[in-house]
């Protein structure tokens, strides 16, 4: 008969469940060969019960991840077959549709045994720099040029790894000993997982998750709802348009607050796109849900129960809901303009609350090196596979800036230069703020980064950019201004687009300038101790500080004084 516990006893094991996950999380990002994991924590983690599902989720990782693997183990489940799950078994897929949005995710999931009895799963997921085809890129017009496709199966059967499918990954890919690194150092933290959940179990003798399971659950959903049923009993709508691949697409909500749920329905937003760029429903909904988790419900910890008041609605084949077999390497670009969609709506129901637009989907590109083949290249000069994680400015918020170069809604980090060089012969001449790239504002948005690119001596390059708001920069919100667009090109003055497969001839260099945060209201609020002080930092100009702050050029002269003095302003 299994032990009865109290509900503080149940607290303290959800608050070690969470830790639990925590560490197979980081023991991902110690063993994982890809940068997009050991350094900008691309990844997620989570614990499930028997019917998959998620009772906890780790706190390092990105929404997308996290919030579409919450679905995902219910499809292993099916697919493999109760019947067929054993002890030792390992199993994994990158499916875009039942994982996490497209074939750069690999998802994998380990049943958890206890003396024998099934009693839950761990699953994990992390990026991997390359999975063959045309390379991570939206240039694809079907999800069959993106890459190799691994349907749900089992990559261990009771503890016998399958031989025969990790030939074939290390056949279809151009960084084999990298991917496959990854796919063990995924099994090993969601080993890491099973064990810390074992010490648990034996800790608190516990013969099932059962009773923890139900607790976790029903208090996460009725905290939810609570929540919810403050709210106003309101609908709205809200747009937004953005660069697309080769004409903008227009992202269309509308919320609605019921008692004890959130509808978010995109009817009529943008149709497919014949390039990669397409999101599925899966990667939209989890944006969706995090938007509206972050501005009603933040400290609610993220669960099955605590996502599932939040419905997402989408039309079949819209960019938010594209089917298979639909190009969808560059989901993010859409999905990561998902939260700023909602919250176009959710403000005209509660204002004041959430953020002015941001740089949105990241400033990513990849950077796939060889030989210079117009000349004789170096001896030993190999090709190489760079993927790099960049960050535009946040949004400004009601009460305060916002953040320079940082990732919302992803989440992830910006990677060092220093792991970037070491990941192949490629060099970051210049990576610095953006200095008045932050709309104006009450609240000023935050800052883009300017970036150089090249290659080592002897190397040429295929540069693939994945870059939005080149001609739709980040709009202000209650009066704020928008934030400054992006910018890419050569340095011989060449124009480059913003998105695709674009080659760079030995010698020359990439020049981008990352987009600014919007604004949040007047600008003419804005306090004078806050120009000024942007003044001293660099993040505005004389120019800017007269223009949109209308600063004196007595107190211009007066910061330029004390910056001379090493003073603070």
């Amino acid at each position: 008969m299994a032990k009865q516990h109290s509900n503080v006893a149940y607290q303290v094991m959800w608050n070690r469940m969470i830790s639990i996950v925590e560490e197979q999380a980081q023991a991902l990002v110690r063993t994982a060969f890809s940068t997009s994991v050991r350094e900008a924590g691309d990844l997620s983690a989570g614990v499930y019960d028997t019917h998959g599902q998620m009772l906890a989720q780790a706190v390092t990782g990105t929404p997308g991840h996290v919030n579409a693997m919450a679905d995902a183990v219910a499809h292993f489940i099916r697919k493999i077959g109760r019947q067929n799950i054993f002890e030792g078994d390992i199993y994994l897929t990158n499916d875009p549709w039942q994982g996490t949005g497209h074939l750069h995710d690999i998802t994998m999931v380990t049943p958890s045994f206890c003396n024998g009895l099934l009693v839950g799963f761990f699953a994990c997921t992390a990026h991997v720099v390359d999975i063959g085809g045309r390379g991570l890129g939206a240039d694809a017009a079907s999800v069959y040029e993106e890459g190799l496709y691994i349907p749900i199966m089992k990559f261990a059967a009771a503890g016998e790894v399958d031989k025969t499918l990790v030939s074939i990954i290390r056949g279809n890919v151009r960084e084999p000993d990298q991917i496959i690194g990854d796919v063990y150092a995924l099994a090993a933290c969601n080993e890491i997982g099973h064990r810390r959940l074992i010490d648990m179990m034996t800790e608190f003798e516990l013969s099932d998750l059962d009773g923890i399971a139900t607790f976790i659950l029903e208090n996460s959903r009725r905290a939810t709802i609570e929540r919810i049923s403050a709210l106003p009993r309101q609908s709205a709508t809200g747009e937004m348009t953005v660069d697309g691949f080769s004409d903008p697409i227009t992202l269309k909500v509308k919320l609605t607050i019921e008692a004890d749920r959130i509808i978010s329905d995109f009817e009529g937003t943008s149709g497919l796109d014949r390039k990669g760029i397409n999101c599925p429903l899966v990667y939209a909904k989890a944006y969706a849900c995090y938007a509206l988790k972050c501005a009603i419900a933040p400290e609610i910890p993220n669960n099955a129960a605590s996502l599932a008041p939040f419905e997402i609605k989408a039309p079949e084949n819209c960019i938010v809901n594209a089917l298979h077999p639909a190009p969808v390497a560059l989901r993010h670009i859409v999905g990561h303009f998902v939260p700023d969609t909602v919250y176009n709506a959710l403000d005209k129901i509660l204002p004041n609350v959430v953020p002015a637009e941001g740089a949105g989907c990241l400033c990513n590109f990849q950077v796939s090196l060889r030989p210079r083949m117009d000349a004789p290249a170096p001896a030993g000069a190999v090709r190489s596979e760079v993927l790099t994680f960049n960050s535009g400015g946040s949004g400004a918020r009601p009460g305060h800036d916002g953040l320079n170069a940082t990732a919302f809604p992803s989440g992830v980090m910006t990677m060092p230069v220093e792991a970037t060089e070491h990941a192949g012969p490629v060099i970051i001449w210049r990576k610095e703020l953006r200095p008045d790239s932050g709309g104006a504002g009450k609240q000023r948005g935050g800052l883009g980064q300017y970036m150089v690119v090249g290659a080592q001596e002897g190397y040429e390059f295929d540069f693939q950019a994945m870059l939005d708001r080149v001609d739709h920069p980040a709009r202000g919100r209650r009066g704020g201004g928008s934030g400054a667009a992006t910018t890419i090109g050569q340095d011989d003055g060449s124009k480059m687009k913003g998105k695709g497969k674009q080659f760079v001839p030995h010698g020359r260099k990439v020049m981008m300038a990352f987009p600014g945060g919007a604004g949040y209201g007047n600008p003419d609020e804005r306090l004078k101790a806050q120009v000024m002080r942007d003044l001293a930092l660099g993040y505005i100009s004389n120019e800017t500080a007269t223009k949109d702050y209308n600063l004196s050029a007595e107190d211009i002269a007066s910061v330029e004084a004390a910056v001379r003095k090493g003073e603070v302003v």
